[in-house]
């Protein structure tokens, strides 16, 4: 694994429980409307933006494994 494919993956990693975090947060009844308006939509894009950029690592890393 090369040092910029596995940095993506912690970045990705990272993102991703944010994220995840942040969407479990909608739970809670204590959260106002604009509170839920902000974690939903702030949730969606740290996980999709995970995803996306394990995506790209896993590509990377393969591209950089081939000879």
């Amino acid at each position: 694994m090369t040092y910029g494919s596995a940095i993506m993956f912690v970045v990705a990693g990272v993102l991703g429980i944010v994220g995840t975090a942040m969407l479990l947060r909608l739970r809670s009844p204590s959260i106002t409307e604009q509170q839920t308006y902000a974690f939903r939509m702030i949730g969606i894009m740290l996980t999709s933006a995970a995803i996306v950029l394990a995506m790209s690592a896993a590509a990377m890393w393969q591209w950089s494994t081939e000879t």
